[in-house]
């Protein structure tokens, strides 16, 4: 089942859909990095984006050490 899950920036609202157990998700790191009930400017936008690439990287990161470890 699809949910929407909406966000303003630069004071135009966005409605994406995506399936339900996502939304959970996706709601809930929304709420950390933007102001959910107001407007959002792309600067937070692209913070966001930054933050979550960097997240990505270290995960990354700490997948290759474990499976260089694992392969030992």
């Amino acid at each position: 089942m699809n949910v929407k899950v909406s966000l303003t920036l630069n004071t135009r609202r966005y409605d994406i859909d995506v399936e339900e157990d996502f939304s959970r998700f996706l709601n809930a790191k929304i709420e950390e990095d933007f102001e959910v009930g107001g407007n959002n400017d792309l600067k937070l936008l692209l913070e966001a984006y930054v933050r979550t690439n960097f997240f990505i990287y270290t995960q990354e990161q700490q997948i290759k050490k474990l499976i260089e470890t694992l392969q030992k």
